[in-house]
């Protein structure tokens, strides 16, 4: 069935881009409403976004979605994993700013909190989104696949020449709390030459070596070094159901990235909405249910660095 929180969760930071202080309320909702942001600082007009990826814009770096009337949230990428990774159906997101607050960079702090806190069931059955033909994005040099598959899994490989990334691949079947487990405590990532040419751009004004990995040729420069020895492909895993949730409903099915980022796994779920008979909705039995990502999870599977 549906879940939702059984009481409010609160956290605090700054944004990673804005540098801004920032803080965010996960309020439990009723079963249908899905998940939506509610800009609290915004006091006249609408304030309330929808986390869809019909909202989302396509901006290279974070994921950001905008209502009509121009309100926007960003970097709601590893909230949005986590609440697909815990398995959160219904929650009403209040904010006080237009970003969400990067904590250590990972999505383990949400994690934590909301299994601590843990979930209600609600009188309302979950629906998927079952992927019934492929469906293929490619931009540049990356590309992003959604395929049929019984359960929710996910593929991932990336290259830098930075030594300490270099190439990476991984596999994960998404069920039975696997993101949890596996993904969660990846945090974001960069390469210590790019950081200065984001700053000129009035990006990454909050990042710092405990809110990010960032590395330099062979060289990890943030203060213990890395969590998993491919925790770049993880973290890319990790944004990738983030940004998948935008599709409103766990999928069941493969998706495959290459080289992929935010802007092309939201063509990606264009692509899958926009092209006949490339989907159909399923209310899923017991079975389904309890392989979807989030069922049966517990507390002490979250990491210890959370």
């Amino acid at each position: 069935m549906q879940t939702t929180l059984k009481a409010p969760v609160t956290f605090e930071g700054h944004g990673l881009h804005s540098g801004r202080p920032a803080r965010v309320t996960v309020r439990p909702a009723v079963a249908e409403h899905g998940i939506w942001f509610k800009r609290v600082d915004v006091m006249v007009g609408d304030n309330l976004i929808p986390a869809l990826w019909d909202a989302a814009e396509r901006t290279p770096l974070c994921t950001r979605i905008v209502n009509a009337a121009g309100v926007s949230v960003s970097t709601i990428e590893h909230l949005m994993a986590a609440l697909a990774g815990t398995g959160i159906h219904n929650a009403m997101i209040e904010i006080d700013g237009p970003e969400v607050p990067i904590l250590d960079g990972s999505a383990a702090p949400f994690v934590k909190t909301f299994l601590a806190r843990g979930l209600r069931t609600l009188n309302a059955p979950v629906r998927a989104i079952e992927v019934l033909k492929p469906v293929m994005v490619e931009t540049g040099a990356g590309w992003a696949m959604l395929e049929p598959g019984r359960l929710p899994s996910m593929a991932f490989s990336i290259d830098f020449e930075d030594a300490a990334i270099g190439t990476q691949s991984k596999r994960i079947t998404l069920a039975n709390g696997s993101f949890v487990r596996e993904l969660c405590d990846s945090r974001t990532f960069c390469r210590q030459r790019d950081v200065e040419a984001m700053q000129a751009q009035g990006l990454a004004l909050g990042g710092t070596y405990e809110n990010a990995v960032v590395v330099d040729g062979d060289k990890v420069l943030s203060p213990g070094g890395l969590r998993h020895a491919d925790e770049a492909v993880r973290h890319k895993m990790l944004d990738a159901l983030g940004d998948l949730a935008l599709a409103g409903a766990p999928i069941l099915g493969h998706y495959t990235g290459v080289r992929a980022g935010h802007s092309m796994t939201n063509l990606l779920l264009e692509a899958l909405f926009t092209t006949e008979g490339a989907f159909r909705m399923v209310v899923c039995d017991s079975l389904t249910r309890a392989e979807l990502p989030g069922a049966g999870v517990v507390l002490d599977e979250v990491p210890a660095v959370a």
